[in-house]
This record gives structure tokens, sequence and C-alpha cells, in this order.
């Protein structure tokens, strides 16, 4: 008896082909890294394998002819509110592998977005708007440890020593993508982008490639728990230092590079042995409690001639505002909260969408705890995780943070339809991948292009949004709740959050 793997019969798209249509060019087997098109030599054809569609749409987007349309897979299950076909597909799949199941890129579950129950409150008659096309909209922010106050001598010079500063010009940051998740034409595209914009991308945990060395000024660089091509030139090259205890895809997880990822050249720059396996560790094994991170942070400053900020990645949680509170009494110029929408090239799914809390929830609870303790100016909050649009930029710069970081969005912009199987890596669009055919898919100088664009595009928009607000600086904006309020929420969600119901 021929036995199919229960798996294989219920997948979850298909390839239609107009035969009208298809000329039989080949283009969608050639684009297909999954297999999903096959040229039949007896029929003189190309036959769809639907079961080994991953919905990249790809080969949809690349058909000269327009012969074919990937939509969801007809069959379905009978309908049942507690065994919804999905807990159905990884049971049949763990059933066949007795694997963990994994995935890539954030939590797709459906469970509140709290940005889109967020209004912005606009100005009218008493607290008249600006018009950002003829009057000075400042998007300019500056990251690091602000002293409590400012001294001058009798001559006006500033005489209060200042902890080092990155002054950034959009509000935005390229948030951590190691060197091995993806490759290094998206690292190049990456780091061509924040030069251009006056901001800042950062590594991820993979060590930073030579050739991108002379972008260190726009650099952050990540120490991790692997300490992947941690050294003291990668240390002192950056712009900022970012020590990684957690993300928000994965909180209390480590990260897995498979050794089949490990080439030649992410060899040397993780400075470990080509085809082994990268783990990091789940726990840093020298950070056991708030003194030993004041520990690292002040060996890192040390190694770095306290000449950059140091900044700690922490997953969002929900004891996060005590622990935002301890890191800046350790010394941290900025902290980075990650959100548990937060991308990632791989994590386990159970993890990915059933640990962690929202970004919004997580940034309002650390941005009020550390003003009721009054050292809210001692260090600068970035959130991270499901940054999707420039609004939702400005309702976290309201919440408390001093800026966001994106990933997510970022690729997106540069093909990405969020397929999520980052970690196969086998990424049609060229991203998620060191294949050498597939990564030739990403141009350095086109993706650095639409990067800049994205930035720009959502910078004009948050202006827009400022000055309908009655606001010309981004500073004016950071933590004025009261241009929020809540609509849908109950009032738990926004005491939490700490706005008002629309109508008060």
């Amino acid at each position: 008896m021929l036995y199919q793997p229960l798996e294989a019969a219920y997948y979850d798209f298909e390839i239609a082909r107009d035969p009208a249509r298809c000329i039989q060019c080949r283009v969608c087997e050639r684009q297909c890294s999954y297999g999903a098109h096959v040229f039949d030599e007896a029929l003189g054809e190309v036959r769809s394998l639907s079961a080994k569609c991953v919905g990249c749409h790809r080969c949809e987007a690349f058909c000269p002819t327009g012969a074919i349309r990937i939509q969801r897979h007809e069959s379905d299950f009978r309908d049942n509110a507690l065994w919804s076909p999905q807990y159905l597909k990884n049971i049949y799949k763990q059933g066949s592998t007795g694997g963990v199941l994994l995935t890539g890129m954030g939590n797709s579950q459906p469970y509140p977005v709290y940005w889109d129950h967020m209004l912005l409150d606009a100005s009218q008659v008493t607290n008249p708007s600006i018009d950002p096309l003829r009057e000075p909209m400042e998007l300019r922010t500056f990251l690091g440890c602000k002293p409590d106050a400012l001294q001058f001598d009798e001559g006006g010079r500033l005489i209060t020593r200042l902890t080092p500063q990155i002054p950034i010009a959009y509000p935005i940051l390229f948030s951590g993508m190691s060197y091995g998740s993806i490759n290094l034409r998206v690292h190049q595209g990456l780091a061509r982008a924040a030069k251009e914009l006056g901001i800042l991308y950062n590594t991820g945990e993979g060590g930073l490639h030579a050739s991108l060395w002379d972008y260190g000024a726009n650099t952050i660089v990540q120490v991790a728990s692997g300490r992947f091509g941690v050294h003291a030139g990668y240390l002192k090259v950056a712009r900022a230092i970012e020590i990684k205890v957690g993300q928000g895809a994965k909180p209390g997880i480590g990260g897995h590079l498979p050794g089949e990822k490990v080439s030649a050249q992410i060899s040397v720059t993780r400075m470990i042995p080509e085809g082994t396996d990268a783990l990091s560790p789940a726990p840093h094994h020298d950070i056991y409690s708030i003194e030993d991170l004041r520990q690292l942070i002040y060996a890192l400053k040390e190694a770095s001639d306290y000449q950059v900020p140091v900044s700690v990645k922490i997953a969002a949680v929900h004891n996060s505002a005590a622990i935002a509170s301890g890191m800046v009494r350790a010394g941290a110029d900025i902290i980075v909260l990650d959100g548990f929408r937060g991308g990632t090239g791989a994590a386990p799914t159970m993890i990915r969408d059933n640990v962690g809390i929202p970004i919004e929830l997580a940034l309002a609870a650390v941005d009020e705890r550390l003003r009721q303790e009054g050292i809210r100016n001692q260090v600068s909050v970035l959130a991270a995780g499901g940054i999707r649009c420039s609004a939702d930029v400005v309702k976290a710069i309201a919440l408390g943070a001093d800026a966001c970081y994106i990933a997510t969005a970022a690729l997106i912009s540069l093909g990405c339809t969020v397929c999520q199987r980052c970690y196969t890596g086998k990424c049609p669009w060229g991203i998620a991948t060191n294949d050498p055919y597939l990564s030739k898919r990403i141009n350095p100088e086109i993706a650095a292009e639409r990067l800049t664009n994205l930035v720009r595009a959502w910078g004009h928009e948050i202006a827009e949004m400022m000055g309908g607000m009655g606001i010309n600086a981004i500073e004016s904006l950071r933590g004025n709740r009261e241009k929020l309020r809540g609509v849908g929420l109950n009032e738990i969600e926004l005491d939490t959050l700490g706005i008002k119901a629309a109508g008060k």
C-alpha cells in the first residue's frame, strides 16, 4: 500500500494557471525556490505542484502574461471553533516528523492590534495646526542619556559633561537582522540607506562584514549571548553598541543559524568554523542579575573608550517596566523594547505565537514607570515589533518612545511577502537566503533606494500628522499622551496605555 503523509494532502495554497495565457516560458520554474513549478519534458509544458507553494507570489509577480494566480486551497475542514485547520495541520506535521514547528517573521495570531484602537487628536482653533509645507518641522532627535540639568559658565559656555549622543534625522532606525539570517546584499542596502537618511541600522547578532566598516558612523553593533563577531575593532567602529538580552519573536529563546547557512564569509565574520551551527544560548552566561548587566555595560563602554552609547534590548514581557528601571540604573543609555509581533528569521511557532506581550502595552508601562521614578531623561527608549506605518511611529512616540525600529516593514519594501518561511534559507525574493543564485535577486543599490524612499515617505507623513496636532518638533510629541484617544478599549486597557477614551 502506497502511503502518503497526511500533511501532504492538506496544503494552504493553490496555483491556478490559465492555459490560454501560459506561453511555457518557464519563468515561474526559474523563479520558484521551492520547486512548485516543474517542466514536464514528455508533455512539453509546465506543471504546478500546489502542495509545495508557500504563497510568496513571486511566480505571479514575474509571469509575463499574467497566467498565474495564487489563491487559497478551496478544500477545507469541518468548522470547529476549537480545532481550527491550523492546529490540525500542525499535529499532522508533528505526527510525521516528531520535530519542533518552526516559523519566520512575526506573530500572525488575531490578538488585538492596539495601534488600530488609538486615534490622534488634531488641532482646531485654540491650538492651531501647523503647515509642514510652509513652516519648519523638526524630525531630528537625539539618542542617549540626558543630564538632569545643564550648567553654563559666566560666558554662556556649557560646562555640564554630556554623555555620547546620537542625532538621527528621522525617528526611525533599521532593527537588528543578522548577517546569515539575511544576506550581505541586504545589509549593504540597509547600510547605504542609513547613511543617506542620517539614521542608523543594526547589524543583529551576526557581526559586521569587513566591507561595511566604512558605514560605522551609521551602525549599531549587537552583542548577543553567542558573542558572534564581537571584538575590539567591532565595538570601536560602531556608533552605538546594543546588548541583546531578548527579542520579541522569541522571548527567553536563543538564536540558531543552521550550519548549512554558515558559508566561508559568514564563518569569518561570526568567527566560527564554516558549516557549523551558530547557536546563541538562551541567557547570557555572564548575566544573571542587574549587577551582572551593569558589569557588561561598563565593560563595553570601557572597550569603546566611552565614546558611544550602550543600548540594552529586551523582549516585551509582563514585568518590562521593572526590568527597564533596573537597566537604567545599571547604566544603559538606550532601552529597546521588542513586542511580540517582532520578526525573526527562525523561531519555534508555539513560542512566537504565545509568549510576550504587545509593544504598545509594554511601552506605555515602561515610560510611566521611568517618569514616576524621575529617571526618564537618563535613557532613550526605542520601540520595536510590528511597526507597520508612519502612524504607528507617531503613536509609539506619543506613548513614550524616542524613536522606532523597523525590520519587517523594511524587508517588505524590498519585495518580502511575509510568507514566513525565512528559516528554510530558500527565500524566493533573495532576502532571507545565502544561496548565491537567490541572493543575486537583491541589488544593493536598488535596495538602498527603496529603503530610503520608504523612510522619507514616512517622514513626510509624520510631519503632516505632527502639523495637524499643532506640534513642530518630535521632542514635543514624546510621551504626549494627550494627543491620543482610545476607541473600542476597556477601562483596564485605557488605564494601562495611559490614554483617554475618544470623546473625552
